[in-house]
């Protein structure tokens, strides 16, 4: 295989302006109707994948993937914002574009690592069309990095790590960290037998890189992919995650376009992983994929991942944007799987926290509780062990005309349901989330922004990201009780407004 230049074929600082004109063109009609106030989203334009995620010099650095001339996938750039808080956001200028032959097809997914010189340096793949023009054929990927002294301004150094076979389809997504003076990096391939793998590299000085081995390999040959791969330690144990390309559903498992997920074991360096328990999904709502984790400075462990649109149609896109991340996220061990909090920080947004609680609804009734919520912060328990309902929830973005998403605990199946079959826009459907019952309660926190509901299921166990477009009007929230032997019983429900994350709000 021909190893490809790194000479520039095009002057960063031009293609950057380039595209911020076109980032501003888009903004100029942006509709805001469902654009987020408490999620990440790019001013304009798409955005798909977190990349980068560090603190460098007293503030949080969230990158992104980012098409500044459309609101569909392609051209991708790097956006950026910072924050020193985890709460309030600005935005900075966009931190790369296509500018080496070897991106010229885009600047893929990456991280960022304080390197030994105390320069911001991201490693990022290099994405060319095999074809020059699409990806029937497959893609030519390598390895990249960059170096940044103020985490704004970058200058390419060019590959890295060449793709070693010209019959790998798919070579991406670097994430590297260090321990114990040796830097590793691992990142997802598709084999020439097109399995999924996930392959790790070595260096003494973070421009060598050394293969080390094979750190993991999907069981399922059906699973050609593992995109945007991720690893990390939490206590004793190391985690593996990866978003699986061609993983089948099953049950109410895997019933995303593609899922992103994870598997615990242990490891140690110049060792294999061992892994010891199953896949379990980061998030089961409907929109959840390449998640990316890194470390605060007070030792936590922090993911953010992306509202991924996949499902067709795509509402939003009219609106001159697309896209947004989660709420950043605390992630600790659970036993076998991951506990998911919003960050502390979040709850700062809070403003004008409303009790409503506790409240026995009889069963087959409804009650209004807020006229008209652009956002929401709700924590909701329900007492299991006295309700009678076979549904208890909450219907959210409810209109006049009927629309809504629920959000409620169904006993036949045991599980919390996060329903879109009232929507008018959007793909509609319905995803659930398992729940422990042995305390008798469930505890529901549920953040609501314009377009998109998060429910986070007894303190982190599970938690379901989903993209709700609301229909034309105000915007309620309405408590409800389904069918079943007698009332529900709701011991507490509070819910408050939430304030704006961005430093300079756009408008």
């Amino acid at each position: 295989m021909n190893q490809p230049t790194t000479k520039e074929n095009a002057d960063m600082s031009a293609q950057l302006d380039k595209a911020q004109k076109s980032i501003d063109r888009l903004f100029a009609t942006r509709n805001d109707r469902w654009y987020p106030q408490c999620h990440i989203a790019s001013k304009a334009g798409w955005i798909n994948d977190p990349n980068g995620l560090s603190y460098y010099k007293g503030r949080y650095h969230a990158y992104f993937q980012l098409n500044p001339y459309g609101s569909e996938w392609g051209n991708m750039h790097w956006g950026h914002v910072s924050s020193a808080d985890l709460v309030t956001w600005r935005r900075e200028p966009l931190a790369m574009a296509p500018t080496l032959e070897v991106e010229k097809d885009g600047v893929f997914s990456g991280s960022a690592v304080v390197g030994d010189d105390g320069r911001l340096t991201i490693y990022y793949t290099g994405h060319r069309w095999r074809n020059g023009v699409d990806d029937d054929d497959g893609n030519l990927q390598e390895q990249c990095m960059a170096v940044s002294s103020d985490g704004i301004h970058f200058e390419k150094k060019g590959v890295v790590i060449p793709c070693p076979d010209d019959k790998i389809l798919h070579f991406r997504d670097p994430k590297v960290w260090k321990m114990g003076g040796l830097w590793y990096m691992v990142f997802g391939v598709s084999t020439p037998a097109q399995r999924g793998e996930i392959w790790m590299y070595t260096s003494n000085d973070m421009e060598h890189w050394t293969f080390d081995r094979v750190i993991y390999r999907h069981p399922d040959p059906e699973v050609f992919m593992l995109e945007c791969p991720d690893m990390f330690p939490l206590e004793d144990k190391w985690v593996i995650c990866y978003s699986a390309m061609g993983l089948k559903p099953h049950g109410f498992e895997a019933r995303n376009h593609n899922n992103a997920g994870y598997v615990i074991g242990s490891w140690q360096p110049g060792g294999d992983f061992h892994q010891e328990t199953g896949f379990h999904l980061w998030d089961d709502g409907h929109n959840f994929y390449a998640p990316q984790t890194f470390q605060a400075p007070d030792g936590r462990r922090l993911v953010f991942g992306w509202m991924s649109p996949f499902t067709e149609p795509i509402p939003m896109q009219e609106d001159g944007w697309c896209g947004q991340f989660t709420v950043p996220r605390e992630v600790t061990l659970a036993g076998d799987h991951l506990r998911c909090l919003p960050v502390r920080e979040f709850s700062d947004l809070d403003q004008d926290r409303q009790d409503f609680g506790p409240i026995e609804l009889e069963v087959n009734s409804s009650r209004d509780l807020v006229d008209d919520a652009q956002t929401a912060d709700i924590n909701m328990e329900i007492d299991l062990n006295k309700s009678q309902a076979e549904r208890i929830g909450l219907e959210i973005h409810r209109t006049q005309s009927g629309d809504h998403t629920l959000v409620c605990y169904d006993d036949q199946l045991g599980r919390v349901v996060l329903d879109r079959h009232c929507n008018t826009y959007g793909d509609r459907g319905y995803r659930t989330a398992p729940v422990d019952k042995s305390s008798g309660k469930l505890k529901l926190r549920i953040i609501v922004d314009r377009g998109s509901v998060e429910v986070v299921v007894n303190d982190g166990l599970e938690i379901m990201s989903s993209y709700s477009f609301p229909a034309e009007g105000p915007r309620g929230i309405r408590l409800i009780a389904e069918s079943g032997e007698g009332k529900a019983l709701i011991s507490s429900l509070s819910i408050a407004k939430l304030g704006t994350i961005w430093e300079e709000p756009d408008r």
